[in-house]
């Protein structure tokens, strides 16, 4: 008998509560996996990117039994590892793909829009014979047994599919380097008001937490499978897991989060990056002293560099009210202080727990006001000397359903947006990125992720720093580098050990106070012995201690 064969071709998908954009693969893919492991499908996955790289790898997939097609985006970002497939992409296989059952699932069921500042839209995706719809998972089963495409969110049927599915990952193109986004709850406590207007979390019902079992389990089969990076990021708030879902925000229970950490490091005891993303202001605010205690667990079970995004949105008031946001200015204040001190303490010079804040334009009773608030905000933050690792800033993409489709302001501030957005790049991301990584700053196992001069790489983790390092170095190649300079959103490293007697002069003249005469003539005198020769040619120099003469 002929073996059923299935493709997953990963389009990426980017929620509120789950990134599925390389290095990061979402719990979806690999549930999915489980699904047809179990239906005795042999299974391959592509992603878009290697779809784009080589259309050749349609014939490979025109000749499967089944195709599942994972897409959509409800918070559009910037990329660097993945570019999410557009709704042209998403078309164009489905017509491509002429022998094969072809099924679509994700986040493309609430509707699709190419880009913020515009609605998306809703509507049937010609060339698939189905849109998978509810979970992905429960969906795609019910369909494969001739039932509607439509899937109940049910922990105990989608549980061992996580596990039977978790081997998916090592035919991601950069496995090993993969990020395991890991669920630990769907839907969110603030339900009970209807949520954030624009947000798409309440479509997911009431919230509901895995089982501290259930997410070891997955991690075990994770580990087994050569998964060493992991993000608790399915989730809306990460400090209320196991909290009651009675009240709107409800108070942490640390002992649960002390658990799910420890569950974590107890079943993947090889791991290199844990770290968390969604954490409500709004709950560290109203509950102080048990947020602190939360964080203090959280960070003594993860790893360095990590970050807490909090979905400020807006520090106009009158926003807030209009759009039912988790807190107001004083309140998203206080819990970067809270982070600050639960985090703010490096290891080998990089920060533990840093919140990071989200900003969105176009919600409803934005003024020119609006604009100037968040400046102001973001003005005491840095006058304040706390931390923040980052500050997005993206403008509404409204979905169908939430009130934020029909109550905005689409399009009224464009200018306002522009200046306000080149405004914080060089007035607060500058600064506040020379007191987060200051010079001399080392990133340990920095993954290349653009090849050329100069090449770019970050670090595994939640919102790792990008890097700019002057030299041509292969892709996904990984090495651990020192800070020498600042951008408005990245920053420019060496090397280490800094190899004196190699380097180009270009690179070089990046070592703080060298500049490109001074590094001439150092190039000109190679090669050197020692760093007492060297220091004879160019003086005293910083960061000499990282230097190297081999």
């Amino acid at each position: 008998m002929k073996k059923k064969t299935a493709f997953i071709l990963d389009g990426y998908v980017d929620e509120p509560a789950c990134l599925g954009v390389p290095p990061f693969i979402s719990p979806s893919i690999r549930t999915l996996a489980g699904v047809l492991t179990e239906r005795e499908f042999e299974t391959g996955y592509l992603t878009i990117d290697q779809v784009r790289q080589d259309p050749a790898t349609l014939r490979v997939l025109n000749e499967s039994s089944l195709v599942v097609m994972v897409a959509g985006v409800t918070v559009p970002g910037k990329y660097m590892g993945g570019t999410p497939a557009t709704l042209t992409e998403i078309h164009q296989i489905g017509a491509a793909l002429s022998l094969p059952e072809k099924v679509l699932a994700g986040p493309i069921a609430f509707g699709y829009s190419p880009g913020g500042g515009r609605k998306a839209e809703k509507g049937a995706v010609p060339g698939f014979d189905a849109v998978l719809s509810g979970s992905p998972a429960s969906a795609l089963d019910r369909y494969l047994s001739g039932k509607e495409p439509s899937g109940s969110f049910d922990y105990k049927r989608e549980d061992p599919w996580s596990v039977s599915g978790a081997g998916i990952i090592r035919k991601h193109p950069r496995f090993p380097l993969v990020m395991c986004e890991l669920e630990t709850a769907r839907g969110c406590t603030r339900f009970h008001s209807g949520g954030c207007s624009f947000c798409t979390e309440p479509f997911y019902g009431p919230p509901v937490f895995r089982t501290v079992d259930a997410i070891a389990r997955e991690v075990d089969a994770l580990s087994r499978a050569g998964a060493r990076h992991f993000r608790l990021g399915r989730q809306p708030d990460l400090l209320v897991y196991g909290a009651s879902p009675a009240s709107e925000f409800p108070s942490p229970v640390p002992e649960k989060i002390e658990e799910l950490f420890s569950c974590v490091r107890r079943a993947a005891p090889t791991l290199a990056t844990l770290h968390i993303d969604n954490v409500n202001p709004g709950t560290i605010a109203r509950h102080p002293d048990e947020s602190r205690a939360a964080l203090d667990a959280i960070v003594s079970c993860h790893t360095p560099g990590d970050v807490a995004a909090f979905g400020m949105e807006t520090a106009d008031p009158v926003v807030i009210e209009r759009n039912n946001l988790k807190a107001q200015p004083d309140e998203v204040f206080l819990a970067i202080r809270i982070v600050n001190e639960a985090g703010g303490h490096r290891e080998e010079g990089i920060p533990h727990l840093l919140p990071g804040l989200n900003f969105v334009a176009g919600l409803a009773g934005e003024t020119a006001r609006t604009y100037s608030e968040n400046l102001r905000f973001l003005d005491r933050v840095l006058a304040s000397g706390l931390l923040v690792r980052r500050v997005n800033i993206r403008q509404l993409m409204p979905f169908e359903g939430t009130r934020a489709y029909t109550e905005n302001t689409l399009g009224a501030h464009k200018s306002l947006f522009a200046s306000f957005k080149a405004r914080v790049r060089e007035k607060f991301d500058l600064p506040m990125l020379q007191r987060v990584f200051p010079v001399g700053t080392i990133l340990r196992n920095l993954v290349i992720e653009e090849e050329g001069i100069p090449s770019f790489g970050r670090q595994m983790g939640s919102y790792p720093i990008l890097a700019g390092i002057p030299l041509r170095l292969p892709l996904l190649s990984v090495l651990d580098a020192v800070v020498v300079d600042h951008g408005m959103r990245s920053v420019t490293a060496l090397p280490v050990p800094i190899a004196i007697n190699t380097l180009p002069a270009r690179a070089l003249s990046w070592i703080p106070g060298v500049g490109k005469q001074r590094a001439a003539r150092i190039a000109g005198a190679r090669p050197f012995r020692d760093i007492g020769e060297l220091r004879a040619v160019a003086g005293p120099l910083p960061l000499d201690h990282l230097f190297s003469f081999s």
